[in-house]
């Protein structure tokens, strides 16, 4: 099953309460917070409803098991470590991601592991049209298909 990211791109000013709510169940919460979801008509309603504030993609695996290792973080605000996986999962991140994109394993699966990741600024900035305008038109927002993994990359 493929997985997309979504990332939030735009803040909470001015923003309609249906659509923070969407925003809220989606556990993005602030600007630059990015939350991995399974392809499937549900998540692709909220999206759609909120696609003025975010931008997502298809989620490829290598930066998918980035993500996890430079910006996984459990309760208290501790890393996820590589010990903490062998300790509670018995399984390496490699292996984690695999499952992951199989659907045998989840978020849930590791105990604490927040469910959200929060990332930096762009290196180098977003799309030169800004936050305001679609990624067709050269802006930020919006669908973006595997192009989503380069911003990733540069937020991490």
């Amino acid at each position: 099953m493929s997985k997309i990211a979504v990332l939030r791109i735009r803040g909470d000013l001015n923003v309609r309460r249906d659509k923070k709510d969407t925003l809220r169940l989606l556990r993005l919460f602030n600007k630059n917070y990015c939350v991995v979801l399974d392809n499937n008509q549900n998540y692709v309603g909220m999206i759609e409803k909120i696609k003025d504030y975010v931008t997502w993609g298809e989620l490829n695996k290598e930066t998918f098991e980035l993500l996890l290792k430079e910006r996984g973080r459990l309760a208290g605000n501790k890393r996820l470590t590589a010990d903490y996986l062998k300790e509670k999962l018995k399984i390496s991140f490699e292996d984690f991601t695999k499952d992951f994109f199989e659907g045998k394993k989840s978020f849930k699966d590791i105990p604490g592991l927040k469910q959200f990741f929060r990332l930096s600024p762009p290196i180098k900035g977003f799309e030169r049209g800004g936050i305001k305008k679609p990624f067709s038109l050269g802006g930020a927002l919006g669908y973006r298909k595997e192009t989503i993994n380069n911003l990733i990359e540069r937020m991490i």
